[in-house]
């Protein structure tokens, strides 16, 4: 695991220049300690932080073919590499070390741009082809390890991370507005947005090639959504072989490796499918709170025991201030999901003890296992019931009662369905996923924000993944998955998982990402996966043999934190400064009376706005990091 950076200026007379090459790997020195590497040859320089993991000797990069004329840096893990290796080597590559990264390089030689569809793995990686005098830019189909670019047609650059691009002069840091409301609704910024108008994100599954100063972008991998012929039994033989090989060769490493452990389905799954393979105990690392309802850790323990595992843990104390400071280091763009805390925190203590850890993310998004798909279903039964009751009584009732301090609760729940409730029924149960209505919207911005907007539909990105996908399918379910895969999962979830782990100098490896099981998820049916309220039935059915019931069939609770409560106390302070009316006025994005609005009906319980409040903290906290 690594961080890569690079300059290519369109004057081929305009050398760069190594220092400035050195200043873009400086300030990603948290995606790999280990080492750093830089090439530069007149115009163009690529560099690198390393994060060793394989072949720890040799391994050192960049790294190029036999005779120097192709030069790669690569972030993230090739698990094929070894098959790869012998093809080329057959087909007569001489190889010099025995890392993954080489084996991009001899791959690139011998198929070209088509190299990508060779590999089984997570990467970003960035290929200077001296011969041809051009470069080629590569991100993982699913997007599990991040690219940014900027292009002014006078250099090109690349990085890891924004704070990369940044280190490079001239680089304008213009707000794009659309962006900013993406992040507000949302709480993520959708591909290829960044918060910087100047600045792209290379979507998933997509290269680039920049040559004669021309930037030409192709998709090479799409997810497929085709359930003909689904046979129930084979499926789920299919399912754990699948599965338990995608982990099998992420166990792929040269140095110490575990697993998060939170106790839910996906993540007990992937600590039960290592036991099965690994000759000695998995190391399990979990999370928990004071507050009992939103403490999982009887669950961690359950699997801990069962698969006699050798476990940690920690239980998070509310010092959201000082860490809140930290983590906005590692984001470079503002990202609202709460979940960042105790993903961190998990991964700290994780370093402590291993390098490599293996994650449960991506179930939840392939096999229908958000709340919000239940409430989607729900949806449909509830818009029978007359227009006057639903709307009139039932939302006047609901709003009458303040929220409760647990985690979820039936009037929490309640309240937040019928929220939903009042978003366009072709936003699916991407509904229940929206933090900021339009309505909210208009009374949030000013004037000046509003008109200087291009894109005045906020939810046009999720539209536009559901155009793509329905005719491809009439599968409620499978269309829902395949937005969330192009949207919530790489931009949040990932995105959360990259950062956080990379922030401690830990790489996280996601075995349900594998792209031959998530291209396997596409041909089963929504039926099979929702079935009245229980979500993910197909993987918990297969499950049944190595999971307890109480893991499998337990409501789903999500990995958060209490800080609606924290909001109130220990994260008072820190909102009052923030958003206090004369900074809202001077930075001139939000009208100060909606911003206090919030802020009181939060802090006197009549409402819970502790998703509208942080997200405008974090943007506030980050524009004073990044733009003051």
């Amino acid at each position: 695991m690594c961080g890569i950076c690079g300059l290519m200026n369109s004057n081929f007379e305009q050398a760069v220049e190594q220092p400035v090459i050195k200043k873009m790997c400086d300030v990603i020195y948290h995606r790999g300690p280990d080492d750093d590497g830089i090439y530069v040859q007149g115009n163009v320089g690529i560099g690198m932080r390393r994060l060793s993991i394989i072949d720890l000797v040799t391994g050192k990069q960049p790294i190029s073919n036999e005779d120097k004329s192709v030069w790669i840096v690569f972030n993230g893990e090739i698990y094929n590499h070894k098959d790869i290796r012998t093809e080329l080597q057959a087909r007569g590559h001489i190889f010099k070390t025995n890392t993954d990264t080489e084996t991009i390089v001899h791959s690139y030689e011998e198929y070209g741009r088509d190299c990508v569809q060779k590999l089984n793995g997570m990467f970003a990686f960035a290929i200077w082809d001296n011969r041809k005098k051009e470069l080629f830019l590569a991100r993982d189909r699913i997007g599990i390890k991040p690219l940014y670019y900027f292009f002014d047609n006078k250099k090109f650059v690349f990085g890891s991370e924004l704070k990369s691009i940044l280190q490079v002069k001239d680089i304008p840091k213009r707000i794009d507005l659309t962006a900013l409301d993406n992040f507000l609704t949302f709480e993520y910024i959708p591909a290829p947005l960044s918060i910087f108008q100047d600045i792209k994100k290379l979507p998933p599954g997509h290269t680039l090639v920049l040559k004669n100063n021309n930037i030409n972008i192709k998709q090479y991998w799409d997810l497929q959504v085709k359930t003909n012929g689904f046979d129930e039994s084979l499926s789920r033989q299919n399912l754990m072989e699948l599965l338990q090989d995608a982990v099998k060769i992420r166990l792929m490493s040269d140095v110490p490796l575990g697993a998060f452990l939170s106790g839910g389905v996906d993540s007990s799954t992937i600590v039960a499918l290592m036991s099965r393979v690994m000759d000695q105990p998995v190391k399990t690392f979990s999370i928990g709170f004071e507050d009992q309802t939103y403490n999982e850790l009887n669950y961690a323990r359950m699997i801990a025991k069962k698969f006699n595992t050798e476990h940690h843990e920690f239980i998070i104390q509310p010092n959201a201030v000082e860490l809140a400071d930290n983590l906005l280091q590692f984001l470079d763009e503002p990202f609202g999901d709460f979940s960042i805390f105790p993903t961190y925190l998990v991964s700290k203590m994780a370093r402590e003890y291993v390098t490599v850890v293996l994650s449960g993310d991506g179930g939840d998004e392939l096999f229908a296992g958000y709340d919000t798909y239940i409430a989607d279903q729900m949806a449909n039964h509830f818009t029978k019931i007359p227009g006057w009751f639903r709307n009139g009584f039932v939302s006047r009732i609901l709003e009458a009662i303040p929220p409760s301090p647990k985690k979820k609760g039936l009037i929490n729940r309640a309240k937040r369905f019928v929220e939903g409730m009042r978003l366009p029924e072709d936003l699916h149960h991407t509904r229940w996923m929206i933090f900021l209505q339009q309505m909210e919207r208009g009374l949030l911005f000013t004037d000046d924000m509003k008109s200087g907007m291009i894109e005045k539909d906020s939810y046009k990105f999720i539209r536009n993944y559901f155009n793509n996908v329905i005719p491809q399918s009439d599968d409620d379910i499978n269309q829902q998955m395949y937005v969330d895969v192009k949207t919530y999962l790489v931009d949040n979830i990932l995105v959360k998982v990259d950062r956080m782990s990379m922030a401690t100098s830990l790489e996280a490896r996601v075995p349900l990402l594998d792209h031959r099981f998530v291209e396997f998820a596409a041909t089963v049916p929504g039926s099979a996966k929702l079935q009245g309220k229980k979500s993910k039935a197909i993987l918990k059915q297969s499950m049944e043999e190595l999971l307890p019931k109480e893991i499998l069939y337990r409501g789903k609770e999500g990995f958060s934190i209490p800080i609606k409560n924290w909001i109130k106390e220990d994260l008072k302070p820190m909102m009052m400064d923030i958003l206090s009316p004369d900074k809202i006025k001077r930075e001139g994005f939000f009208n100060v009376d909606f911003v206090e609005r919030l802020k009181n009906e939060h802090l006197n319980g009549a409402e819970n706005h502790s998703h509208r409040l942080w997200a405008l903290m974090i943007f506030g906290k980050w524009y004073d990091i990044y733009m003051s």
